[in-house]
């Protein structure tokens, strides 16, 4: 089973190829790509069964990979792997054909385990993330909106952070969750507070909560 591995942590990519390999003698990592560009380049080459996919990068991200590949090459599985739960993230991946998406909080065999099913044709989805992509396709009242016009005032960093604020993580935690400073943690709350116009931590939760991101 060759695996590639798409993510812009250079150490989030080396900790994910030694659990594959160490776990599992049936997984191997074909490649990897800190980038879209980088992706595209790499998949394109060396055309692995299963792509783990980041969904958030500087220059893209993972929707980005899947709109140029997938057409070219149909036969390369793509599995988002990803920080965010949020339902426009797991919604945008899978409308442009991955196959599943799981959160970066799965264990190493849970993932090894994903891998193996998704390359099978099973879709596999983290627990609580079945349900948007069912609601979004179902088009039933109550559906999980793709977007929020509130929301689209916030860049993907400020949902990131504001999701795990509301969470009830503490500025460091956030920052080490991110691999982002402390400092650049406060700064994208105060950038938060001032677009929601709301005024402190308690408010920011409740605002979250409503829309589904924590």
């Amino acid at each position: 089973m060759t695996v590639f591995l798409v993510d812009d942590h250079a150490l989030f990519r080396a900790g994910v190829r030694t659990e594959l390999e160490q776990i599992s003698d049936r997984v191997a990592v074909a490649g990897e790509a800190g980038s879209v560009r980088e992706a595209i380049t790499g998949i394109a080459r060396t055309r692995p069964q299963v792509v783990l996919l980041d969904v958030h990068m500087p220059d893209g991200g993972g929707a980005e990979v899947l709109r140029q590949l997938r057409p070219e090459l149909p036969e390369v599985v793509f599995l988002a792997l990803s920080v965010s739960d949020a339902a426009e993230d797991v919604i945008a991946v899978i409308r442009g054909g991955a196959r599943g998406y799981v959160t970066k909080t799965i264990s190493s065999d849970e993932l090894v385990d994903a891998v193996l099913r998704v390359a099978e044709g099973d879709a596999v989805f983290s627990p609580r993330l079945a349900g948007f992509v069912l609601d979004a396709f179902a088009d039933r009242p109550g559906a999980a909106p793709v977007s929020d016009p509130e929301l689209d005032v916030l860049t993907v960093r400020e949902r990131e952070v504001l999701r795990l604020l509301a969470r009830g993580y503490a500025y460091k935690e956030i920052a080490s969750e991110l691999f982002i400073s402390v400092k650049t943690v406060e700064t994208h709350v105060s950038s938060v507070l001032r677009k929601t116009q709301l005024s402190n931590r308690y408010e920011l939760s409740r605002w979250a909560s409503d829309r589904r991101l924590v």
